[in-house]
């Protein structure tokens, strides 16, 4: 199984992920990017293989590799801009199984391929026409493990964070880091920051001991740590570290959709600008917009993305439903230290818990789906039956299929990471969202 998107090639190691198409891989984009580039792994135990076949890969082109070993994706990306290098892999399958891995290929500019340079890299990939140089021509390996410090400097470097102001809170912090990538940098940013810290999933094992998408239902184990500590908030990250998802005070799950809508809460009271999100966001994001009197758009889901549509409309901030914060003024990615930053400040500040901030926030009910994609699935018979039965609202077929009604919406899509069929719903009541997801089985079912 190998899956190839604007999130990168990622499939099942041994069975579609093999070291010839990782190698491969590597040497298309050495070709393409030359010069110095960086890498860095999650901790699943394929990553060394992974890696190994990714050095051999970039170095056979002549290009260089920097290895900055296990740490969050959002480090490789910062890396990538502040060490000017010309491009970076990180090597993770984020929020997938354990029995995946894969390639995020990263430009120059700190940021994932766009859709013309991944189909760049696809065309020597399949034409097997890297630059391959001989025995005097190959490129050199390096090691540097300032990654982590150099990404958390330049975060605590925004002037809406009160370092000093946060050390003094001593706030009581559960992190959650699913075992992987994040395990040992995120624990250690919030005790820089002054946090009484405990942890739960931080341990480079080689596997995670929870499904690693911060899903409410995956953080049971966090919120009764939470708890038990008498702790201000919990933090959730997914496998690379990206994602970022948040247990309250009370040892409730808030649920990964909220992550961006209280850091941009935050972050609009001090700076007005466009904010984008994707088309799977909670509506949640309508109302804070409104409430702050700014634009508000939606781009496609995958970061590369929101990502183009950020820079198009100039957002402030942006990100998307999974729990991802993307803060421009730092870096155009999905970045956890960022949203962990934000959201400390915000309770700093407001001096109030999560659980009190959350009675401010606009309360939608939704409801996430998974079927798994066959060959036997008709795509556009589907889609044109749910724009039949659901015709009393709008409807965008940028993404899949997304009905918007007055005050609820759904959104059907074919997953860039996996072989499934992504379903999710939004209303006012839980009632409303279930009989959308049922309508859509139905349908799926008769087809």
């Amino acid at each position: 199984m190998l899956i190839i998107s604007v999130s990168g090639v990622r499939g099942i190691v041994g069975d579609g992920l093999t070291p010839d198409i990782i190698t491969r891989y590597a040497a298309a984009f050495g070709t393409i990017a030359g010069g110095n580039i960086l890498i860095g792994r999650d901790t699943r135990i394929s990553g060394d293989m992974v890696k190994n076949a990714v050095i051999s890969g970039i170095v056979s082109t002549g290009a260089n590799v920097i290895d900055l070993g296990i740490l969050p994706t959002p480090s490789v990306l910062y890396n990538v801009k502040k060490m000017k290098a010309n491009g970076g892999i990180a090597i993770t399958a984020s929020h997938n199984p354990i029995e995946w891995n894969a390639m995020k290929f990263i430009s120059r500019d700190g940021i994932f391929l766009n859709n013309k340079e991944s189909g760049h890299l696809r065309e020597i990939f399949e034409s097997n026409s890297p630059s391959y140089k001989d025995w005097q021509g190959i490129g050199k390996l390096n090691q540097d493990g300032n990654g982590i410090r150099r990404h958390i400097e330049g975060v605590l470097s925004h002037p809406f964070i009160d370092v000093e102001g946060i050390r003094k809170r001593r706030f009581k912090v559960v992190m959650d880091c699913s075992d992987g990538a994040s395990y040992l940098a995120y624990p250690e940013f919030l005790r820089g920051l002054g946090c009484e810290v405990s942890t739960v999933n931080c341990e480079n094992l080689g596997y995670f001991r929870r499904p690693p998408e911060p899903r409410p239902e995956n953080l049971t184990e966090l919120g009764k740590a939470v708890k038990e500590r008498d702790a201000d908030i919990g933090f959730a990250t997914d496998a690379d570290g990206d994602r970022l998802s948040i247990v309250d005070n009370k040892g409730k799950p808030i649920g990964e959709e909220y992550t961006i809508v209280l850091a941009s809460k935050f972050y609009l009271e001090k700076k007005r600008g466009p904010v984008v999100v994707n088309l799977s966001t909670t509506m949640a994001m309508d109302d804070v917009a409104k409430l702050y009197n700014v634009d508000i758009y939606r781009s496609k889901v995958g970061e590369a993305n929101v990502v183009r549509k950020m820079k198009e409309m100039g957002a402030v901030i942006g990100g998307e439903g999974n729990g991802g914060v993307i803060l421009p003024d730092i870096q155009y990615t999905r970045d956890a230290v960022a949203g962990m930053s934000l959201i400390l400040q915000y309770i700093l500040e407001q001096d109030k818990s999560v659980s009190k901030l959350m009675e401010d926030v606009p309360q939608y009910h939704i409801r996430k789906e998974i079927i798994r994609f066959s060959e036997t699935i008709q795509e556009k018979k589907i889609f044109d039956e749910i724009e039949r039965q659901f015709s009393d609202g709008k409807i965008n077929r940028d993404d899949g299929i997304k009905y918007i009604g007055s005050s609820s919406w759904l959104h059907i899509r074919k997953s860039g990471t996996e072989p499934l069929i992504r379903i999710i719903a939004e209303a006012k009541t839980q009632k409303e969202a279930d009989k959308m997801i049922n309508t859509v089985k139905n349908v799926m079912e008769e087809i």
